[in-house]
């Protein structure tokens, strides 16, 4: 029964479905503040949904905004992406790279375009940025009625 269970264990921490790999890209479209789709070095496309934020949604105020500042800084540019996973969607959710190394999330969280995604992120550094981004009124946080991206995709009926 012992040799079952390291067999078991090692089939796990070995099977490569389970392990995350960082990797590179070129970034050839930006859905979004927080969905952008990369081209690896294999020329496979590759979704990847920004890991630890949620950005307004284009429709919302400051949507398209958050849209293009992500545009600006990677857009046709190389990075890295460190990998955290699948999404439902079975997009990688990862943490972007920049080639200055500087983390797209934490840039847009920064300059108040994305909030800080609790429900999926203990991101200490993520936390303190919106927490600045707030206190400084910059972006999103201009707008006393704000409403986060997560309630708006459930209260979107109301708004068409």
């Amino acid at each position: 029964m012992m040799n079952l269970h390291l067999f078991v264990i090692a089939v796990v921490l070995t099977a490569p479905s389970l392990c995350f790999a960082d990797f590179t890209g070129k970034v050839i479209k930006v859905y979004d503040g927080d969905t952008i789709t990369v081209l690896n070095e294999q020329n496979e496309t590759i979704k990847i949904r920004l890991n630890g934020i949620d950005a307004p949604e284009k429709a919302q105020a400051f949507g398209k905004k958050s849209q293009k500042l992500a545009a600006s800084l990677v857009m046709g540019k190389t990075v890295t992406i460190i990998d955290h996973g699948e999404d439902r969607y079975h997009r990688i959710i990862g943490d972007v790279v920049l080639e200055d190394g500087r983390v797209l999330n934490q840039e847009l969280v920064r300059a108040g375009l994305a909030w800080w995604f609790r429900r999926y992120s203990d991101d200490r550094e993520l936390a303190e940025l919106e927490l600045d981004a707030k206190l400084s009124n910059s972006g999103l946080w201009r707008d006393k009625n704000a409403i986060p991206p997560w309630i708006y995709r459930k209260l979107k009926p109301i708004f068409r």
